[in-house]
């Protein structure tokens, strides 16, 4: 789909959430940036091509939303570790995009299951084309928090 800078501009002013590179660099975010508590700074700064982008097409969203609040609701009522969420999450939701993909409804901009690999497979993966994600489990899961000065934080995102 195609949005204007103009209706981006004003819908990004009231949801915060911005569709075209050009709003997040419009003037009228400059100036409103110090009131956003550094949601501006981190849009503006390579801190957020970190991030897992859902590129231009996430295959079926109301369903793969569903799927995501019934995990979340697992895991936070206590039914479901986090891990068991997860790992239940991602098994309904490569059943659907499977299932997307054999119908061939959505073409070839529908999904296209990769092979199935362990961890280990995914993560040297990664690691051979230079991606963070995703990562094997480590020892120690609970090591001591580091506390991060939120201004420094928010200097690191500035260019």
């Amino acid at each position: 789909f195609v949005t204007s800078k103009t209706v981006d501009v004003k819908k990004s002013h009231v949801g915060l959430t911005f569709i075209r590179e050009s709003t997040i660099h419009d003037k009228s975010f400059t100036e409103r940036a110090p009131k956003l508590g550094g949601l501006i700074e981190f849009y503006r700064s390579p801190a957020r091509v970190q991030w897992s982008p859902t590129g231009t097409n996430v295959p079926d969203y109301p369903k793969l939303a569903q799927l995501w609040w019934q995990a979340i609701g697992d895991a936070s009522s206590g039914a479901k570790t986090a891990q068991e969420a997860m790992d239940s999450l991602c098994a309904e939701q490569e059943k659907v995009m499977t299932r997307l993909e054999k119908s061939g409804v959505q073409g070839d901009i529908g999904p296209k299951m990769a092979e199935e690999h362990d961890l280990a497979y995914w993560n040297a993966d990664a690691v051979k084309k230079g991606n963070l994600a995703p990562q094997l489990k480590i020892e120690n899961e609970k090591e001591k928090p580091i506390t991060i000065n939120y201004d420094e934080l928010v200097k690191s995102w500035q260019k």
